[in-house]
């Protein structure tokens, strides 16, 4: 019988708890809350210090998710998001013993999650396999993320990452890089190799034993133990650990058993020296940060540089998966004319024959093929995860300049893949966006054809994506921009506050949905024949330089006539011809645009139209009474009149282009599609995927109708 006492002490901390996750859920969607993601970051804290709230906590988000499936279906399901975030946290993080029939609760829960929309559906699918392999396997989540970030040497699963934060030099001052150097490098303040092992070990133990495992002894026997037995032990969880999440729920018992002979193993070892130790230290849940690597992004070519330089440290299992891969047949009914004498001195090329035919298989571009086509829904993602144990995790910070940076240093790497296979096969990369700008919305520069203003409009279009993303992340730009101010403030070096350090581990521990951004080919001819070729995602400005102190006096004086036009033009400065949007796809030829001298294409991706992806092209005209705005999918724009055009690209006077006669934009397709290097199972499956390229920028809810992603390694 439970005395009354506990049944009420349990009660008030299950509505204290309650109260933070409905404030939670308040400050999601209250748009008069400035700076959001304070109240996820004090429930993290809340578990860190008192473990034994995680059941609690389970509870209560369980009955929350239950009162949203019993919404009217016309609302919205939203909130759905950041409890199912909130739940694989605590489940991976927590260090107790979950009951079973907790966890069983949980999970028919999630099953009827299933039924919800896409987005939803998605999210509660990769949260129902987290769950369902703690269940099997307790202290698997935390075993296998805490040995991956931290690149713990494991003999029996090789998991490793790094974390790049690259910081766009336009928008971090000196100041600011200094005080975000300094926030982010905390995380290399970290302890020993061995006392990451001992964490580990702890934390599985503990899960999986329960109140069977007397945590205070069981430190003060691992800190007794050399450091060739911590690695012993170390080595010994990790292989139960994957031996029972292989064999699913038919090991889990055969996993506890080798839990507890571990748990005596270790008293055993430790006990002549565990006898002269009185207190340990004290043993925590919290996660340890992983190693991030902050730069000032000056160069696009630095990103491939370290992509390729953490690529050779991937071993040479990658590379005997490409001469596997290079020489497989496509189809069941035709045999490899090859030897394996002959792939080992070229394994770039497969010769198959098709009635008589021999067609060339260039492995890099089917490489690039197979990859959009595991992320495709149904596709065999986890075969995927199984080929490349390491990930490459990339956060850039700044504003729309620096995706259009990433979008251009992105392009030119799967370019250089499809060519030849170097990071494909051994990184898997997940891109992060964190918005930061240091420039004040009433800012502008009439000197450039860039606008200052509305610079982090992706963001924007994200956050409406995302809710979850917009309280967490787009909120951290102003908490990164008052930390220069707080340290010109405190002369001297004060403890530092982990809020933004925790908050991005968050990001990329759950981060796992994307949302693509449509990315769009630019061909500019310059008047000297030069031809130049760049992409772009978010905004391309194209306008003829004398005209446009035009655009800046009809900004500042918008009572101008807008019936007259303020300069006599008697030709036609620019003509146009583009694809309209329409359902028949046909082409609107205009062989000029009547007093225009300029344009401002923005992207609209997708998710932000319930549609398909578009530009939407505002024509400046020497008359504003002209101006108009259409919507296309290609456009073709030359000067007229000896003139020339100026193009910025993503509001970015870095990649601003002059003397250009003709501009071309299309959408950007993948360099893993082409045509000329499919079979034929290939060619019919073709139809099914979307041969344009994106930028995936990693968030918490994805885009509808997106395809699942499983970035989690360590689900299986």
């Amino acid at each position: 019988m439970v005395d009354p006492t506990t049944r009420v002490a349990f009660s008030t901390v299950e509505s204290s708890l309650n109260n933070m996750v409905q404030a939670l859920l308040k400050e999601m969607s209250d748009q008069s809350v400035w700076e959001k993601g304070l109240i996820r970051w004090s429930l993290q804290k809340k578990l860190e210090a008192n473990p034994s709230c995680s059941v609690s906590l389970i509870r209560v988000l369980v009955k929350e998710l239950d009162k949203l499936l019993q919404i009217d279906k016309a609302r919205s399901y939203t909130h759905t998001i950041p409890v199912l975030h909130t739940l694989y946290y605590v489940v991976m993080q927590s260090g107790v013993m979950i009951p079973t029939s907790v966890y069983q609760t949980v999970y028919e829960c999630m099953m009827k999650l299933l039924i919800l929309p896409s987005p939803y559906s998605g999210v509660a699918l990769s949260t129902l396999r987290s769950i369902k392999m703690e269940m099997t396997t307790p202290g698997s989540l935390y075993h296998r993320r805490v040995t991956a970030e931290q690149n713990l040497k494991n003999e029996h699963l090789t998991l490793q990452e790094k974390v790049f934060v690259l910081a766009d030099p336009a928008v971090f001052s000196a100041p600011m890089e200094a005080a975000v150097r300094t926030h982010l490098e905390a995380s290399s303040f970290l302890t020993d190799v061995s006392t990451r092992q001992k964490n580990v070990v702890l934390h599985v133990l503990q899960t999986g034993l329960g109140t069977t495992c007397q945590s205070s002894k069981l430190t003060q026997a691992l800190e007794a133990l050399g450091e060739h037995m911590v690695e012993t032990y170390f080595q010994e969880v990790a292989l139960a650990v994957e031996k029972s999440l292989k064999h699913g729920a038919g090991g889990c018992a055969n996993y506890l058993t080798r839990l507890q002979h571990i748990y005596r193993d270790i008293f055993t070892a430790s006990q002549e020296e565990r006898t002269k130790l009185h207190q340990g230290p004290v043993f925590s849940t919290a996660m340890p940060y992983p190693e991030i690597n902050f730069l000032l992004w000056r160069d696009e070519e630095e990103l491939w540089s370290l992509l390729a330089n953490l690529a050779k440290c991937c071993g040479s299992n990658s590379t005997t998966v490409d001469e596997e891969d290079s020489v497989q047949s496509e189809d069941s009914g035709i045999e490899r004319d090859l030897q394996e004498s002959d792939t080992s001195t070229n394994p770039t090329a497969t010769f198959t024959r098709r009635s008589a035919f021999k067609t060339i298989k260039t492995a890099h571009e089917r490489g690039l093929m197979s990859e959009k086509r595991d992320a495709f829904p149904g596709g065999s993602p986890l075969s995927k995860e199984d080929r490349r144990r390491h990930t490459a995790r990339v956060v850039v910070l700044g504003d729309d300049r620096v995706l259009g940076r990433l979008s251009r240093a992105y392009h030119s790497i799967r370019e250089r893949e499809s060519k030849h296979l170097i990071l494909t096969r051994k990184l898997n990369l997940r891109l992060y966006y964190i918005p930061v700008t240091d420039v004040a919305p009433s800012q502008s520069s009439p000197d450039s054809p860039c606008e200052n203003e509305g610079r982090l409009g992706l963001a924007s279009f994200l956050g409406n994506v995302d809710l979850w993303y917009n309280s967490n992340i787009n909120s951290l730009g102003a908490a990164i921009s008052k930390l220069a101010r707080k340290q010109s403030v405190h002369r001297e070096p004060a403890e530092p506050d982990v809020f933004l350090l925790d908050t991005l581990c968050y990001y990329l521990r759950c981060g796992t949905q994307t949302v693509n951004l449509p990315l769009y080919s630019v061909k500019m001819t310059r008047s000297s024949c030069d031809v130049v070729e760049e992409v772009f995602v978010s905004h391309l400005e194209a306008d003829i330089p004398e005209f446009r102190h035009l655009k800046e006096k009809f900004s500042k004086e918008p009572s101008v006539c807008r019936k007259k036009p303020l300069v006599e033009v008697f030709h036609s400065l620019i003509s146009v011809n583009y694809t309209e949007i329409s359902l028949s796809k046909r082409e609107v030829v205009k062989r000029e645009a009547p007093m225009a001298f300029g344009v401002a294409i923005t992207s609209e991706p997708a998710a932000s139209t319930s549609g398909e992806d578009h530009l939407t092209v505002q024509f400046h005209s020497v008359n504003p009474g002209n101006n108009t705005t259409i919507q296309i999918q290609n456009i073709s724009i030359r000067a007229l009149q000896h003139r020339t055009l100026s193009v910025c690209l993503d509001k970015d006077s870095r990649s601003t282009y002059t003397d250009v006669q003709r501009v071309e934009i299309s959408p950007c397709l993948h360099p893993g599609c082409g045509i000329g290097s499919r079979s034929t199972r290939e060619l019919l499956f073709s139809k099914y995927l979307d041969k344009a390229m994106h930028l995936p920028i990693s968030t918490f809810t994805g885009e509808p109708c997106a395809s699942w992603c499983t970035d989690n390694a360590y689900c299986t």
